[in-house]
């Protein structure tokens, strides 16, 4: 199972072109992903979009990929034009089911937006797997922790829930699936390796509960993280390269990891992307 993250800023280059072809292209050479997790999709904002419909346009480019795109924000313009902008997953994978988890927004005096984990439970060599990309706030730091928090707290409800022995076969939305047999959670989480965040993404949230782990940190003992931003975009980041986007996966999918790797080379947006590669037949049980 091969998986890619990347903020694709709405497929907005550092040479300042909107270019999605380029996105997908440069997505691809890195790695054939089974799964692809996008973020900062676009449709109605014209400064950004252009007034195109992003979240068709990159399904048109995946066609072999089930495109799923669910909002984080979802406001309507002066004009009556809707107006979305969130994540979006692109499976190769059958999916099973979507969850589009709204995540805390505080009301603290700063420039915030709603943000989301947009969840699909994919069907692997490992069997069903959870696979969750999100987008955590930028500009304050109590929402990010709040993000984080959620973020535990729905894998520690959907593992309880696959432990219960309920069932519903009907054709009804009461109809239940086979539980996750691991997770992973993907994206631009707005924090450092060093941030007390990326230590609280891998803290166990109780004993019945299986923790993450990062998978470059799992693959690369001791190995700095490479850049995910500020790489090519100094305007954006005077601050240079850093990481701050981040595949974590729980133990057990962690010990199937056999590779990881970060373009560090393209510049189709001001992120890079991150690649993972699993390989069932190394699962640990």
């Amino acid at each position: 199972m091969k998986v890619v993250t990347w903020n694709i800023q709405w497929g907005l280059g550092c040479d300042g072109r909107v270019d999605l072809a380029r996105i997908v292209s440069d997505a691809r050479a890195l790695c054939d992903a089974d799964v692809f997790c996008f973020q900062e999709i676009s449709h109605g904002f014209t400064p950004y979009d252009n007034d195109q419909n992003q979240p068709q346009r990159l399904a048109d480019l995946l066609p072999d990929h089930r495109p799923v795109f669910r909002p984080a924000v979802d406001i309507t313009a002066r004009d009556g034009k809707r107006q979305v902008f969130g994540n979006m997953i692109l499976s190769r994978l059958p999916v099973l089911q979507v969850t589009s988890h709204m995540l805390p927004w505080p009301a603290t005096e700063a420039k915030t937006m709603q943000r989301q984990g947009l969840e699909t439970i994919v069907l692997s060599a490992f069997g069903p797997i959870s696979i969750t990309t999100c987008h955590l706030e930028f500009h304050a730091a109590e929402h990010r922790k709040a993000q984080v928090d959620a973020l535990l707290q729905v894998h520690a409800e959907r593992t309880r829930r696959g432990r219960l022995s309920f069932c519903e076969s009907a054709d009804s939305p009461y109809r239940t699936i086979a539980p996750a047999v691991a997770a992973l959670i993907c994206g631009d989480f707005n924090f450092e390796p060093d941030d007390v965040l990326h230590a609280a993404m891998q803290q166990q949230v109780a004993e019945d509960i299986p923790a993450f782990v990062d998978v470059w940190a799992a693959a690369n003992p001791g190995m700095p993280h490479p850049p995910t931003a500020g790489v090519a975009d100094a305007a954006q980041w005077p601050g240079g390269p850093h990481c701050r986007d981040f595949i974590f996966v729980t133990e057990n999918l962690g010990q199937s990891i056999v590779d990881v790797r970060v373009d560090t080379a393209t510049t189709a947006s001001d992120h890079q992307p991150v690649a993972v590669t699993f390989n069932a037949r190394t699962r640990g049980d």
